[in-house]
């Protein structure tokens, strides 16, 4: 008797100890997959915001923008390459 209830006791234990391991292994990996997907989420925002500013300032040109080496003559190097 006095055996099974140890025994008992110290399966009771073991799986509690078990149930506590896995619950942090599951939380660990839970916050991984929270962190990863704000990262992504963080990634993809800076992508779309750098194509909304190059869009915007697109439209937004001035005269100046357009004919702004309209007079230049064309040259083979371009300036600062650094040799």
């Amino acid at each position: 008797m006095k055996l099974s209830r140890s025994l008992r006791k110290i399966g009771d234990h073991i799986e509690d100890s078990v149930d506590r391991v896995t619950d942090d292994g599951s939380s660990f990996l839970r916050n991984v997959g929270w962190i990863s997907a704000g990262i992504a989420t963080l990634a993809i925002g800076v992508v779309i915001g750098r194509e909304l500013r190059q869009r915007y300032k697109f439209n937004r040109r001035t005269p100046y923008d357009f004919y702004a080496h309209s007079g230049d003559q064309a040259q083979d190097v371009e300036f600062g390459v650094g040799i």
